[in-house]
């Protein structure tokens, strides 16, 4: 009994050493942005002498260098555009593969599987070329559009619906009720929770992404949070340590407020669409 709980206890210290090394740069971050700039340049303490709001307030004015009211308004159209479009695509698209007779279902399912393999690099030049060609470059419809091509949200939808009793959508149908709502009134409930986990992922690789972005936009305008705040670095704020933590701290709350929003639905998505 005594070993068994020393070993628990080692483990519980093992995980909470790992645990503060892991969040430990978070940390700095946060008490950094509030450090006035000669101390963010001189002091190597974690807690600031002397608080201060002034960074948050000087990339949110008006005359700072960083257009980051912009780039937030950016962001959120992108990723909350981009996100309803892959879950209403994503699920319809799982559906009528588990669901309707369509010609050359199996083949069209092989496709799906085999395009999870391809890497998304690949995709690149060629989608930077297609937007190229209709002049819609440095607009929202190449920050937007090719994220909705996404086939795991397809994969994921599809094993649950696998699994999902047909006896309910058949007792929905004698019923009375449409396949439009068999599909929103039966089905959706029962699959919240791997649309969820397909919001999730699909908002973070959005809001995450900075190569994409960097070669379809151009203007100061049209840039998102990831590439506006990378931008800093070759700007005023690179001798500015505070300033530069503030922004990334601005940019860093948004993501991390909506995974631990939706972590239990992270976790119970991944367990109920199959994946191991």
């Amino acid at each position: 009994m005594k070993k068994k709980r020393m070993k628990s206890v080692l483990l519980v210290t093992f995980t909470s050493i790992l645990a503060v090394l892991f969040i430990f740069p978070l940390i700095w971050m946060v008490f950094t942005s509030f450090k006035t700039l000669s101390e963010s340049l001189s002091s190597a303490g974690l807690f600031p002498n002397e608080w201060t709001l002034e960074h948050y307030q000087t990339i949110f004015s008006a005359s700072a260098d960083s257009n980051m009211v912009q780039w937030t308004i950016n962001t959120a159209v992108v990723t909350l555009m981009g996100t309803v479009i892959v879950i209403f695509v994503d699920v319809l698209a799982a559906y009528a593969l588990a669901r309707l007779n369509i010609p050359g279902k199996k083949i069209i399912l092989a496709i799906v599987i085999i395009a999870l393999t391809v890497p998304g690099i690949v995709t690149l030049f060629p989608a930077f070329y297609l937007f190229k060609s209709v002049n819609l470059l440095d607009t929202y419809y190449p920050l937007i559009l090719p994220y909705s091509a996404g086939t795991l949200g397809v994969f994921l939808i599809y094993n649950f619906l696998r699994s999902f009793p047909q006896e309910l959508e058949e007792a929905a149908y004698l019923d009375g009720a449409t396949q439009w709502q068999v599909l929103t009134k039966v089905i959706f409930p029962s699959i919240k929770p791997v649309v969820t986990t397909l919001g999730v992922v699909t908002f973070l690789a959005i809001y995450n992404d900075f190569l994409w972005p960097s070669l379809v936009t151009n203007s100061d305008e049209m840039k998102t949070l990831t590439l506006g705040v990378a931008t800093l670095v070759q700007g005023s704020n690179f001798v500015n340590p505070a300033a530069m933590m503030a922004s990334t701290v601005v940019a860093t709350v948004p993501a991390l407020l909506i995974f631990l929003w939706a972590n239990k639905y992270f976790v119970k998505g991944v367990t109920n669409s199959g994946i191991k």
